[in-house]
């Protein structure tokens, strides 16, 4: 079976992202154009793979039974939906996703979420690597500030960036939340 809306995967969108502890960010509009895009992906009956990251480290906002480990209300997943649990950065590794999505004749994706530089671009490059026609929205996406190898401190917005430099072209096409929505079929 072959779908013709991309799967929309929304990686690590949990409450813990808007713990103070977390740091500073970039791109404070992320959660409402994933919200659009989630929305409209419902509208049409696409495929939608939520991605929550359960922590290994004690302490951490993202340990399990912690509220950070929760999904954000507004991009929970519905009771049907697919959602896939990983406690490291990449989407792909021992969860499963692969399977799920090739048993559905599914091949391209759109991803979105947090961080930039982390899990998205790590489950991205996977992605790519296995053969997956796939899209960012950059404007759906966010990174935290970051001192590089060298030690210089480095934004929010510098590090999604770099990420996103990383990635076009080699692994995904980066695109915009507005372009995804006008290139979706009509709501079914």
């Amino acid at each position: 079976m072959r779908t013709e809306v991309a799967a929309l995967i929304i990686i690590d969108m949990q409450k813990g992202m808007a713990n103070p502890a977390v740091g500073p960010r970039n791109n404070p509009a992320a959660e409402g154009n994933i919200a659009l895009l989630l929305q409209a992906w419902r509208a049409v009956d696409g495929p939608v793979v939520h991605v929550r990251h359960i922590s290994r480290t004690p302490g951490s906002v993202f340990w399990p039974g912690q509220s950070g480990a929760e999904f954000q209300d507004a991009l929970a997943p519905l009771a049907h939906a697919h959602v896939v649990e990983k406690n490291v950065p990449d989407t792909f590794i021992n969860s499963g996703l692969e399977r799920w999505l090739r048993a559905r004749g599914i091949e391209r994706l759109v991803v979105v979420g947090v961080s930039t530089n982390n899990s998205v671009e790590a489950s991205v490059r996977t992605a790519g690597n296995l053969g997956f026609d796939v899209a960012v929205a950059e404007d759906a996406c966010f990174a935290f500030d970051k001192v590089d190898y060298a030690g210089t401190q480095r934004s929010g917005a510098e590090v999604h960036a770099m990420a996103l430099a990383n990635l076009d072209g080699e692994h995904a096409r980066i695109t915009t939340t507005a372009a995804l929505l006008a290139a979706l079929p009509a709501g079914r």
